[in-house]
This record gives C-alpha cells, sequence and structure tokens, in this order.
C-alpha cells in the first residue's frame, strides 16, 4: 500500500512470473505507487495499492492456482478495508470470483456476481480517448482517420484499443511477442509486425500497450512517430526519459493518466453501490479533459507532461492532506513509475 490519503488503496492482483522475490517485490512498490498518481491525476477517492503473486517456473496447475488466490484473499482481508483488489496481469474475473470467497475487499467481479465485469474495455476506452486528445494537440485535430497508428501488445487491453482504433479509420500496424495475436491482426486488416518494427516505424502514434520500460536512452532516438500514448504501465524507464522525448519533439501522454480506465470503471463501482455502465463510461471519457489540462499546464510550465501529471498528482494528495516525498515533488521526480 503506498498511499490511503485519499482513500482505500486500490490496485490489482498481479499473477506473474520473477526471476526472485526482491523483483516481486520491487514490481508492486513501483506499481503501487504509480496507482496512487493514477488516483490522484484522475481526481477519485481512492490510494494506491498492488498485489503481487509470484510464479515459479512453468504453468501452474489449477488447484495450487485456486489456494494461492486463497491465501491472497485472507492477506487482503487482514487489511480490513485499507486495500481493495480488483484484476491485473495474469489475474480473471474468475480469479476474483476465489478472492471474493476470502474477502469482501474485492472488486471486478462478473456482472452477473453483481461486479462491473472485465475492466479491459474501459482501460482501452481511456487510452484511444488520451491517443485523440494527443492527436489534437499534436496535428490539430482529434480525428483518427488516416492516422497511422503502431500498436505493440495484444493482450485483453491491446485488443480492445486495437478494434476501436480500426473502428475509428486508423491505419494499423500491430505486434506482440505471442504468435497466436496474429489471429486478431488479421481480423482487423492489421499489419503484422515484430516489436522492434513497431518501435521503430514511420507513424503518427505509437502506442505500447504490453509491459513497462520500453521507453530508454537507446529505444526512444529510434522512435518515428509523433505522439506516444498506450495502455503500458511504468513506460519510462526513468522519468529523466521524458526529457529526452521533449527534446525530440515527441508528445508523450503520462501512461498513470492515459490508462485509468479501469482504475475509474471500479471507483464508479465503490461509490455507487448498484454500478451504472454508461455513468462510468462518461466519467473514463473525462480523462480527454484531465490530458488537456496536463498539456496545457506542461505549456504554461515549459516543462514535460510528466512534470505537469505529476504536480496535478501533488496538488490533490496535498489536498487530501499528504505530501510527497521531496524526491517525487522535483521539476522531474525521480524513481520509476
Amino acid at each position: 500500500m503506498h498511499s490511503t490519503a485519499r482513500g482505500p488503496a486500490l490496485g490489482g492482483c498481479r499473477l506473474w512470473h520473477y526471476d526472485d522475490a526482491r523483483a516481486a517485490m520491487r514490481d508492486a512498490l513501483r506499481l503501487s505507487r504509480a496507482m496512487t498518481y493514477k488516483s490522484a491525476v484522475a481526481g477519485l477517492p481512492l490510494g494506491g495499492g498492488k498485489g503481487v503473486i509470484m510464479l515459479r517456473g512453468g504453468a501452474i496447475d489449477p488447484e495450487v492456482r485456486r489456494t494461492a488466490l486463497e491465501d491472497f484473499g485472507d492477506t487482503v482481508d487482514r487489511l480490513g478495508g485499507d486495500y481493495v483488489t480488483a484484476e491485473d496481469v495474469g489475474t480473471s474475473a474468475a480469479d476474483m470470483e476465489v478472492i471474493a470467497e476470502r474477502t469482501p475487499h474485492v472488486k471486478g467481479l462478473s456482472r452477473e456476481h453483481g461486479g462491473s465485469g472485465d475492466p479491459s474495455p474501459y482501460t482501452a476506452l481511456g487510452v484511444v480517448t488520451a491517443i485523440e486528445v494527443a492527436c489534437e494537440r499534436a496535428f490539430g485535430s482529434p480525428s483518427l482517420e488516416g492516422r497511422s497508428v503502431a500498436l505493440a501488445g495484444l493482450g485483453h487491453v491491446g485488443a480492445h484499443i486495437a478494434q476501436r482504433l480500426a473502428d475509428a479509420g486508423a491505419e494499423l500496424l500491430v505486434a506482440d511477442v505471442d504468435e497466436r495475436a496474429r489471429e486478431v491482426a488479421e481480423r482487423l486488416g492489421a499489419r503484422w509486425v515484430s516489436p522492434q518494427e513497431a518501435l521503430t516505424a514511420p507513424v503518427d502514434v505509437y502506442a505500447p500497450c504490453a509491459l513497462g520500460g520500453v521507453l530508454d536512452d537507446e529505444t526512444v532516438p529510434a522512435l518515428r512517430c509523433r505522439v506516444v500514448a498506450g495502455a503500458a504501465n511504468n513506460q519510462l524507464a526513468e522519468d529523466r526519459i521524458a526529457d529526452l522525448l521533449n527534446a525530440r519533439g515527441i508528445l508523450w501522454a503520462p501512461d498513470f493518466v492515459a490508462n485509468a480506465g479501469g482504475i475509474v470503471n471500479i471507483s464508479v463501482e465503490l461509490a455507487d453501490g448498484d454500478y451504472d455502465a454508461e455513468r462510468a463510461e462518461r466519467r473514463v471519457r473525462g480523462i480527454g479533459d484531465t490530458l488537456r489540462r496536463v498539456f496545457d499546464d506542461a505549456a504554461s510550465m515549459n516543462a514535460t507532461p510528466l512534470t505537469a501529471a505529476m504536480e496535478l498528482a501533488r496538488r490533490n494528495l496535498a489536498e487530501a492532506g499528504e505530501a510527497m516525498p521531496a524526491s517525487e515533488t522535483d521539476t522531474e521526480p525521480a524513481g520509476r513509475l
């Protein structure tokens, strides 16, 4: 749990392979911090947290998986509501139902069980909204008709993003490390490329939608796009990479602003009791207004979008009585989101 200043620490349960426990711990800490800023920038009455179940070796036995989820549910329950869990990489609505057998502090259950269901479509809606706003700022129009987009990562969220982009008339290049994702490319009439080709393609928009850390000292100089906006968390290998993007004239939509649709959706489930999908969609589309404010603030401050987004998060956290550490309130904050 990174923060509970604005409300319970909401963050998904990630089931993933790690080299060792230290790597799993670092991931949980880094992601929980990003969730605090994601909620704060979106103005949600929530804090930031994250759960990790570390896998070793190959496939996990179904019974072992269930036992691990039950143990995780017991752990969440002992926190008494300070932490609320939900889906994340490697887990599903069905997994949340197992966890819910042990604790009420879980969201993102299926509609049949009174929840809001899979948050992926809402995350995708928020990301596409962010791409439209970034294109509006970079090209003068939010229309995606004819815009070339290289999308890396066709998982649950990435596939939804690709579908929305195709429906909006974008010209798609798509990539994934899993060859089975070619089926999505074929269905959408998208051009299948390697992840490296997607990164260096001469396109209007590069959309990183896989795991984080893709933007670094080597990859940013190789970009041939005007906009970077995607669903991946922790896209910057280090926060100073925001300066490198800015120097190259590449407009970056801060990941924790663009990909907040899932948590905004779950916040509707938490706050409203009776979940209303239309209300959730309206609030997710509000990510566009938040991003416009971030871009406006960045321009007025002569700073990067990262600085502007972090400053907005700082102000919202300060209103809740929590000050960010000094290292996180510098012009370009240290650390990695």
